[in-house]
């Protein structure tokens, strides 16, 4: 499946679009995780959850379940808000 990282994870990563496979949202970022060490550390918190800052996006619909089970051909965009003033 095809995933998009952020720019704040493309130090992991090198490139803006990669593969990965999985059934569902979370196993998708632990494919992620053992293609690029480190980077799902960065996405999901001690509690299994996403942390506040990032989203998941499965084509165009938001979803925070690490459970839900993307269509086999959506591509799965991931985004970091970014704060500062």
């Amino acid at each position: 499946m095809r995933i998009t990282i952020p720019s704040p994870l493309l130090s992991y990563t090198g490139r803006r679009e990669v593969e990965a496979s999985g059934a569902t949202v979370a196993e998708l970022l632990l494919d992620l995780d053992r293609q690029f060490p480190g980077i799902r550390f960065r996405m999901v918190d001690e509690h299994d959850q996403l942390r506040p800052h990032m989203r998941v996006f499965i084509d165009a619909s938001e979803s925070r379940d690490l459970g839900a089970r993307p269509p086999p051909h959506a591509t799965v965009h991931i985004v970091q808000a970014l704060s500062g003033g």
